[in-house]
């Protein structure tokens, strides 16, 4: 191994695995960034498929007004889309009349209200105690928090939830924002197809054990996906339980995104949105004509995609077939052809979409972000308090994790 002796090495090469790397190569800190992949990015990772550019995880500059990607978007010279979204438009009508909209839009802005006031009680809640009883719109507001968190509202901790900062700014970048992630890596030292499997912190250096072999360093900044962690892959030696229990407490949902191919695609406006179904929490979001391409980018989350995730990739298809299908008649779905999923809770080294607290377990950020012992620090969206599940939250997380290091070894140079 070419890199078996470094300052630092950085475990995980997504959003905040890059960053901090980024941050501590700019520094003249001597770094090695380790990723299990073969590409940089984690769960950002655009394709090119039909000649388009696809964003098959994160792909949404949320709060960009105030987001580093953009910022770095534009340096590389990538194009942003400053479109509304779909989910601040009207929804396409069939199936779904303006006055339903109006009514779910009326539902929504309820319920927020209602779990806004149970996030400042005691104890922390499910966010589900703010649905109404009865309510006919509670089946599609849960299906709204599947595509924010990746799972029902009775799985997300009204606290957490409430803590998250959004500008209401979303853009979108053309040549996708995976392109721009990974491109933040160029010219760093990487070791690719590397798994981590073991951190051994018990002598006065650290001693990671790889599938390439053992790098030995002085510091390490810790960025992998919670259920990784949670299923202590890395194991850390002494355990770490305290970490592992935070990362129980912040697991990862589960949300896939399909791309398809539509023909005739012009009969749409760009950016349409449609639901498969407003009466249920297992329905699939339709973005039709993003970008004005002629494809339609179906989103499922919650249960709904993991259970479709076990049965393999044709079923998030025939999905799409039978819900558009009901919607628009068995003419319109042979106009449709599949071009690319990826099931993420499939993944070996991500199994999952993006975290969210569990009931009770709104604090567990911070647990999970605290160095220990000034030598092993963490980083990735799950250590954001108020930007996780995002890419700029990760960012943030990886640049606090790179500064903390630096600071560690400012103190004990001086001393």
């Amino acid at each position: 191994m070419a890199n078996d002796d470094v300052e630092v090495v950085i475990v995980g090469g997504g959003a905040a695995g890059i960053a901090a790397a980024r941050r501590l190569h700019d520094a003249s800190i001597r770094c090695l960034l380790v990723e299990a992949r073969p590409r940089l990015g984690g769960r950002a990772w655009t394709v090119v498929e039909a000649g388009y550019a696809l964003d098959l995880g994160c792909g949404w500059l949320h709060s960009a007004d105030r987001n580093p990607w953009r910022g770095i978007a534009e340096t590389q010279g990538a194009s942003i889309d400053k479109s509304p979204p779909p989910w601040t438009r009207s929804s396409f009508e069939r199936g779904f009349s303006h006055v339903e909209q109006n009514e779910f839009q009326a539902a929504m802005a309820s319920f927020y209200e209602r779990l806004e006031r149970l996030a400042r009680d005691e104890p922390d809640v499910a966010s589900s105690c703010a649905l109404q009883p009865g309510s006919p719109w509670n089946g599609l507001i849960n299906a709204v928090s599947t595509y924010i968190s990746g799972t029902e509202w009775d799985q997300v901790s009204a606290k957490d939830f409430d803590r998250y900062a959004d500008t209401g700014v979303n853009w979108r970048v053309v040549e996708g924002l995976g392109t721009v992630i990974a491109a933040y890596g160029a010219g760093l030292p990487v070791m690719l197809d590397c798994q981590v499997r073991r951190i051994d912190h018990s002598g006065k250096r650290l001693r990671i054990e790889t599938s390439k072999g053992v790098i030995v360093a002085d510091r390490i900044v810790v960025a992998v996906p919670t259920n990784l962690l949670a299923a202590e892959q890395p194991a850390f030696m002494p355990a770490l339980p305290e970490k592992i229990q935070a990362a129980r407490g912040l697991p990862l949902g589960h949300d896939d995104k399909l791309f398809i191919a539509l023909e005739h695609a012009e009969q749409f406006d760009k950016d349409t949105r449609v639901f498969g179904h407003i009466d249920r929490t297992a329905t699939a979001a339709y973005h039709f004509r993003p970008f004005g391409r002629p494809l339609i980018e179906a989103y499922f989350g919650g249960r709904c995609a993991e259970e479709l995730e076990e049965r393999g990739d044709r079923a998030f298809f025939d999905f799409v077939v039978s819900e558009l299908g009901d919607l628009f008649g068995s003419d319109f779905t042979r106009r449709l052809k599949p071009i690319r999923i990826h099931r993420w809770g499939a993944d070996p080294f991500a199994r999952g979409a993006y975290s969210s607290a569990l009931p009770g377990f709104a604090d567990c950020r911070a647990t999970l972000a605290e160095p220990v012992d000034d030598r092993l620090f963490f980083a990735g969206e799950a250590c954001s308090p108020h930007d996780f599940s995002t890419a700029h939250g990760a960012w943030q997380t990886g640049v606090t994790a790179a500064d903390q290091v630096i600071a560690a070894r400012t103190k004990e140079l001086a001393h």
